[in-house]
């Protein structure tokens, strides 16, 4: 950030009295600019024994399979997030159920918030997705898919179903996490 949105003119980056981190300040008109981290939300469709997942038709990691979900919007609640999502993505109806994975991603600034939910009726792919496609557990393309979070859901999952019991699983991916999946580039 090099200007503010609040008067135009230019900010510097400190930590502002009173605080314990540094934020973009504007002495101009005195506006601290808060930066927060974004919200994904979105579902862990399941039909019978199957899950749906959208193989990403855009970066990142176009052409590897994740769980309908992505950035919030203003105005809307987790929920209305993460069923508008699976919409967008999948062109599939969901009955939301409770939330089921909250995981933080401190070194990118995200927060994702997924809901177990049942599929209901039909899908296809959106515009985001090159593919949508009901997997089985022993169908999951495991080499592809597209980030930690959605792995790790996706073993919570079939790691409850085994005992029909679905808790609340939180848990942190850390930046040396994120490099164990993608590997150092």
């Amino acid at each position: 950030m090099n200007f503010c949105s609040q008067c135009g003119d230019n900010v510097r980056f400190a930590v502002p009295e009173g605080d314990d981190r540094p934020r973009y300040l504007c002495d101009a008109c005195g506006t601290i600019h808060y930066q927060n981290p974004r919200i994904v939300a979105g579902t862990l469709p399941v039909s019978g024994s199957k899950v749906l997942l959208c193989k990403r038709a855009i970066s990142p990691r176009k052409g590897y399979w994740t769980l309908p979900a992505g950035y919030m919007e203003n105005a809307e609640t987790t929920q209305q997030a993460a069923a508008r999502e699976t919409r967008e993505e999948a062109h599939a109806e969901v009955l939301l159920g409770d939330l089921y994975t909250l995981i933080d991603l401190p070194h990118i600034n995200q927060v994702y918030m997924i809901f177990r939910a049942e599929l209901v009726g039909g899908f296809s792919a959106g515009v985001e997705s090159l593919e949508v496609a009901l997997f089985d557990e022993h169908e999951i393309p495991w080499d592809e898919i597209a980030f930690p979070t959605i792995e790790r859901t996706l073993h919570h999952f079939y790691r409850d179903r085994l005992h029909h019991h679905f808790p609340l699983h939180t848990g942190t991916i850390t930046s040396e996490d994120r490099e164990r999946y993608f590997g150092s580039a």
